[in-house]
């Protein structure tokens, strides 16, 4: 790994705990809602109209860093996809966690650093009764 690998890593990681920080919801225990995720996702999707997708996706009940917080479009986590959501563009600026050239996070930024891989985080196992 190099050093702009882990650099750009670190800056990924530090702005998602800041994003994560700020976007959670109030209510730890609301239910995973993935099913309602992918419905509220889908809708206005194509054209990014409305409100943003991590605001629905919160609204169904999705924690930040969660299986269900990806956006498929874009490869990244929706609570952190400035594509879908550009008002998150400033909070990336603040932490020098932008590529000015690309219009991208710099830890999002694959032209910029080609061996960057963003995964999803697996999905839970259900929970019994």
């Amino acid at each position: 790994m190099t050093l702009a690998s882990t650099h750009a890593r670190s800056h990924f990681f530090l702005a998602f705990a800041l994003l994560a920080a700020v976007s959670l919801p109030a209510c730890d225990d609301a239910p995973d809602g993935e099913a309602a995720v992918h419905e509220a996702h889908e809708e206005g999707h194509d054209n990014h109209e409305g409100e943003s997708h991590w605001a629905s996706a919160r609204a169904a009940g999705v924690t930040a860093g969660s299986h269900a917080d990806w956006c498929g479009e874009h490869g990244v986590p929706e609570s952190l996809c400035t594509r879908c959501n550009p008002d998150l563009i400033p909070a990336f600026q603040a932490t020098g966690d932008w590529c000015e050239e690309h219009q991208l996070p710099q830890s999002q930024c694959r032209v910029c650093n080609p061996g960057l891989v963003i995964e999803r985080p697996p999905a839970e196992a259900p929970t019994s009764p």
